[in-house]
């Protein structure tokens, strides 16, 4: 039975601090538990796979061993699930594709230019002081396969099974492995991202923003890779111009979509959010908060075109944040203008002398017609023409 004493300990809030770093503590051994189950299970399916491939190399020994080996692993443990017939063919293919020359020689390229440090920075810090480089075909081979290999298994095991059953590029493959890798990506998260030609859009279409002069090196970095160059609206089902409240109100009523789109960490805040400065107010059409950054984000629609005065609204806005919003612990505010269309050099000049880190986007309503289909399928008029063709000459349906 609790004295009076006991219960004047609970209205504390010393002990409700208490309780509640102990209950963030669990939480944290809960994660660390099973990511160490995950490890473990990767690394198991890892050794498997390499056990088949090099005594099929060494001893000659046919396909047929991979059913072998799947059942006799199901009768020598026969409550542990994982070790099906296409399992332990998945387990092969791992090891054969992580360990490929391709994917070694893919990431001394990106260990040189420092982008795969990004998902494995612990780890990789030890295999390449910075200012070295590697070739895949010297010494540093096996480190550099030791390196894929910690970074495999930091990922669970369904999303190998959609990554090497979908992704076939090995840049793509491990830009998708380190994402997954860093942002903790769910497998419905990864799905969408490949869906969406995240990995396309990340190397072929030119960002900007001026994050590099407003950020230090290494935020600057990782705002980088949390913009897009461009943002896929199709979710919204809009076929005609709007005006930038019916965007808004669109994107609020699809915000799971636009979550999506814009990426792992993004955490909505709220639409029209009010800043006050003496007698004004003034409004953020969309605040959000991301959570790996640690910084508030500040979107801006705009319907039309990028104009140079957009970028000195979005820089006021970002101040007033800065002053009024930001948390102690929280970085510098990041704004985003979201437009329909935007000239690079407009852009660059407008962004040069902004002292807070802002990026332009453009967004699309509807999918780009691939290139090589160009030309190919007929206009709206032709397809009207050739309806009118072979319907009932009395104007009849």
């Amino acid at each position: 039975m609790k004295s009076e004493n006991d219960l004047s300990v609970l209205a504390t809030p010393e002990y409700r601090r208490f309780i509640e770093d102990l209950k963030a503590r669990v939480t944290s051994a809960r994660i660390s538990a099973a990511r160490s189950v995950n490890r473990d299970g990767i690394l198991l399916y890892w050794d498997i796979g390499r056990g088949i491939v090099e005594r099929q190399r060494t001893l000659g020994w046919g396909d047929a061993v991979v059913e072998m080996v799947a059942a006799d692993l199901r009768r020598a443990f026969p409550g542990l699930r994982g070790f099906s017939l296409s399992n332990v063919w998945r387990m092969r293919q791992l090891y054969m594709v992580y360990c490929s020359e391709v994917i070694v020689a893919q990431a001394a390229r990106e260990i040189e230019n420092r982008t795969f440090r990004h998902g494995l920075p612990s780890f990789l810090g030890q295999v390449v002081p910075e200012g070295e480089t590697v070739q895949p075909t010297s010494e540093g081979s096996p480190i550099l396969a030791q390196a894929v290999r910690e970074l495999a298994a930091t990922v669970p095991w369904g999303h190998h099974v959609l990554l090497l059953g979908r992704i076939k590029s090995p840049p793509e493959l491990l830009y998708y492995l380190r994402a997954t890798a860093r942002f903790g990506w769910t497998r419905n998260v990864l799905l969408n991202q490949i869906k969406a030609g995240t990995y396309e859009r990340a190397v072929t279409e030119k960002k900007t923003h001026n994050f590099d002069l407003a950020l230090p090196e290494h935020l600057a970095e990782q705002a980088d890779e949390m913009l897009k160059s461009a943002y896929n609206l199709e979710f919204l089902g809009l076929r005609r111009a709007v005006k930038e409240r019916e965007l808004e109100d669109r994107l609020i009523s699809r915000l799971q979509a636009f979550l999506l789109e814009l990426g792992y960490g993004f955490c909505f805040v709220g639409r029209q959010y009010r800043l006050a400065l003496g007698q004004k107010e003034y409004f953020i059409d969309l605040l959000f908060y991301h959570r790996f950054l640690r910084a508030l984000v500040a979107f801006d629609l705009k319907v039309g075109p990028f104009e140079p005065e957009f970028a000195g609204k979005m820089d006021f806005y970002l101040n007033l944040l800065n002053d009024k919003e930001r948390a102690p612990e929280d970085r510098p505010s990041i704004g985003i203008i979201l437009c329909a269309e935007k000239d690079d050099v407009e852009v660059e000049y407008a962004l040069r002398a902004k002292t807070n880190p802002i990026g332009v986007a453009v967004y699309q309503l509807q999918s780009k017609l691939p290139a090589e289909l160009k030309g190919k399928l007929p206009t709206a008029k032709q397809l009207t023409d050739v309806v009118r063709s072979v319907l009932p000459e009395r104007g009849g349906a």
